[in-house]
């Protein structure tokens, strides 16, 4: 309840600043001035990925993609959704599921709880693990460049590194020059605005402060989809119906979100900073009209809020360091409520809490003038709260175990789950550099988690510069990923009063916690060639092999008793249920080009490939879900002088396999089928003396009717049906 005060403290800072930004008498910015670097130029920009290293893209063996502020802006990145729909290897289904609203698979691996998201080097994804909403909620507007590190890289980045790590690179405040504002509208009640400013002290303070604030009332689907969307029965599992079809209420499936973002800079060896990003969708997303409720009251609502300090020390020219404390803690809001089948359509309300403190100390030791070592040290303490369908809203004021709650037409006391454990950790890296051709990297990371105990997850690989055309990397990595909270603790489910011929109350709809769970053990080869054509046509082919051992699963339970005076019919569990495999290729094409003395442009895209399968242990190797086999994304933006600037986009998507298993072919899954559409940006630039752009964003150019993979069960959407023709206008103004 605290951080409510820091937040006001912080709209006013910037309401009472903002206006105060120093002026500049041009717009132009860092990222106007990459307009002018060729491509070779571009992919050699430092990474500084998770505050590790400080490194050219050339010099590590990860797969890196690389994306500037300049190519944010012309792009439309307003988020970092719409940035991971657009690269390569990535599967990115909007809108799916309730709890983390879109869902992602990164070359094969599925769920946001395989992705470690960093704000300058630290977590701003789930301090417990978990779902996070990865949405319009983390947006980019305070973005200088955003880092993609595919693949295992738990050595350097934490344990649970398991698909990759995305880290949002924000300007050192007072770097940045100017401030400005965006306001757009469009149709289906979309509403957007974001702003930056900043302020610089005669000293060595220096602040930057955002924060942007989005709603959409989204598009009515019903008229859009009518036979997905037709109003019947809302039926218990037991068969009673509770609304009748000629009672049912309009579809909605409005969305909202807000981010805040300081920090402050005192002299370059002290950072401090905050961020905020909250992000609201209904928990009937994802759900058939028959197990849910549409109501715009009922609603899923996620807040995030990271704290952090960083001091940076270098006692001697060969040796530096950072020391980092960091506090994070994501909840959704006790208001939030579902009221479905799962409930048997009364309100059952949301509470998750996820906690986490962080303390790491860095360093980076430069042995000689070809071997340096990267190594740290760190602590982090969690604490987690998963409490789901109950009867009133959470008491956020007491401890689980005072609820004091029963679950809803029983006398059965209401159990609520909580967990709290630490974790131990120790990294190294020696990255050798043996000649001006060939670089080696051997890393390995120790976790000693309490819950859990110990693990080593090591990171090898090389890079050979055959020549300035041609560089060749190879890469193995590993990660462990430990079982989180919403995994093992949550409990939920409907009785509706009936009792057995012994008098126990029958459950519905259950699942049941899994305090045995075991960590999912990831590992990853991969092969990457880049290719410099020529100085402005570069492609990229990065090749890879992945394996997840002891995969956590949805799967039936035994424990038809786990409350007590109670039956569950059915129940299931979070379980360890085999292994994963997988393979692919994405071919990525990047081209700088110039039509005449007035056109200029670029052009990028990508083709992938994966194929996989899951061993769930009943001895049929199922298809990966959530993945099409084959997938293509091109892009080119056209510039005009610097006025004018146009973005076609285009994402072909093939069959791709949905959550659900087709029982009667296995080992195939359900297929939702493949889409092509067509998105378009378009700004015209330096208006109102040049301090004004003014945006075109239409989603979905030709109004194609299109799904996404779904859900995995009879319940849920499996074909999950998609907006139509969406719209937004926006001005930017610079001050």
């Amino acid at each position: 309840m605290i951080l409510k005060p820091i937040t006001f403290m912080l709209m006013s800072v910037s309401i009472a600043y903002g206006q105060q930004a120093v002026a500049t008498s041009s717009i132009e910015s860092d990222a106007e001035k990459l307009m002018a670097l060729s491509l070779s130029e571009l992919i050699n920009l430092p990474v500084v990925t998770a505050s590790r290293r400080n490194e050219t893209r050339d010099a590590t063996p990860a797969h890196i993609m690389v994306v500037t502020r300049k190519q944010i802006r012309e792009r439309r990145y307003k988020n970092l959704a719409d940035l991971l729909e657009d690269m390569p290897g990535v599967d990115f289904m909007r809108g799916t599921k309730s709890s983390a609203y879109n869902n992602i698979t990164v070359q094969g691996y599925s769920g946001p709880n395989k992705l470690v998201v960093m704000l300058d080097g630290i977590r701003i994804s789930n301090p417990a693990g978990g779902s996070f909403p990865i949405a319009e909620n983390i947006a980019l507007y305070a973005a200088k460049q955003v880092e993609f590190l595919y693949g295992p890289a738990a050595a350097l980045y934490g344990a649970d590194a398991v698909a990759g790590v995305i880290n949002i690179i924000t300007e050192r405040s007072g770097e940045r020059k100017g401030s400005w504002i965006e306001v757009g509208g469009g149709n289906f009640g979309g509403r957007e605005t974001s702003f930056m400013g900043g302020l610089k002290s005669d000293g060595d303070i220096a602040l930057s402060f955002g924060g942007h604030w989005q709603r959409s009332d989204r598009a009515p689907l019903q008229d859009y989809y009518p036979a997905e969307f037709a109003k019947v029965d809302a039926t218990t599992f037991g068969g009673v119906t509770v609304v009748p079809a000629a009672l049912r209420e309009d579809y909605v499936g409005g969305i909202d979100s807000h981010s805040l973002f300081a920090r402050m800079d005192v002299s370059d060896d002290v950072t401090f900073g905050y961020s905020r990003n909250y992000f609201r969708s209904l928990t009937s997303t994802g759900d058939k009209p028959a197990t849910a409720l549409y109501l715009d009251d009922a609603p899923w609502i996620t807040q995030t809020d990271t704290f952090y300090g960083k001091y940076r020390f270098a006692p001697s020219p060969s040796l530096s360091g950072e020391f980092v404390v960091d506090y994070s803690l994501q909840e959704v809001e006790p208001d939030s409520r579902y009221v479905n089948i799962y409930t048997g359509f009364d309100s059952g309300y949301e509470y998750t809490h996820g906690e986490r403190l962080s303390v790491e100390q860095n360093l980076d030791w430069k042995l000689d003038d070809s071997h340096q070592v990267y190594a740290g040290v760190g602590f982090q303490n969690f604490y987690a709260i998963e409490a789901h369908t109950l009867p009133s809203p959470y008491d956020t004021s007491n401890y689980p175990v005072e609820q004091e709650m029963l679950h809803r037409n029983t006398n059965l006391r209401r159990t609520i789950y909580d967990a709290r454990h630490s974790n131990a950790s120790l990294y190294t890296q020696l990255q050798s550099e043996w000649n001006e051709s060939f670089s080696t990297m051997a890393g390995v990371r120790v976790d000693n988690h309490s819950a859990y105990g110990s693990s080593t997850s090591p990171r090898l690989g090389a890079v050979w510069k055959q020549s300035e055309q041609h560089i060749f990397k190879v890469l193995y990595g590993e990660a462990f990923r430990a079982p989180s909270p919403e995994e093992s603790l949550s409990h939920f489910g409907a009785f509706d009063g009936s009792t057995d011929a012994n008098g126990l109350y029958i459950g519905t709809g259950f699942r049941i916690p899994n305090f045995d769970l075991q960590p999912e053990k990831a590992r990853t080869f991969s092969l990457t060639w880049d290719w410099r054509m020529n100085r402005d046509l570069n492609v990229i082919a990065n090749a890879y092999h992945s394996n997840i051992k002891n995969l956590i699963v949805t799967q039936p339970s035994t424990d038809t008793d786990a409350i007590p005076g109670a039956i569950l019919s059915n129940p299931e569990t979070k379980g360890n249920a085999g292994e994963q495999t997988q393979q692919g290729l994405d071919l990525i094409v990047q081209w700088q080009f110039k039509l005449n003395e007035a056109w200029a442009g670029n052009l990028w895209g990508s083709a992938s490939w994966v194929r996989g399968h899951i061993d769930d242990e009943d001895g049929i190797q199922w298809e990966l879900p959530y993945v099409a086999e084959n997938k293509a994304k091109l892009s080119a933006t056209f510039r005009y002088y610097d006025s004018f600037s146009i973005t076609p986009q285009i994402l072909a998507v093939g069959t791709t396999t949905n959550g659900r298993k087709n029982e009667s072919m296995p080992p195939e899954r359900l297929e939702t089928p493949g889409y092509t559409i067509a998105n378009l940006h378009v700004g015209w630039h330096r208006l109102a003396e040049g301090r004004a752009t003014l945006w075109f964003d239409l989603y979905n150019a030709f109004d194609r009717r299109y799904y996404a993979a779904g859900g995995a069960g009879s319940r849920t959407f499996y074909d999950m049906p998609q907006q139509p023709r969406t719209w937004i206008m926006s001005l930017e103004y610079r001050f």
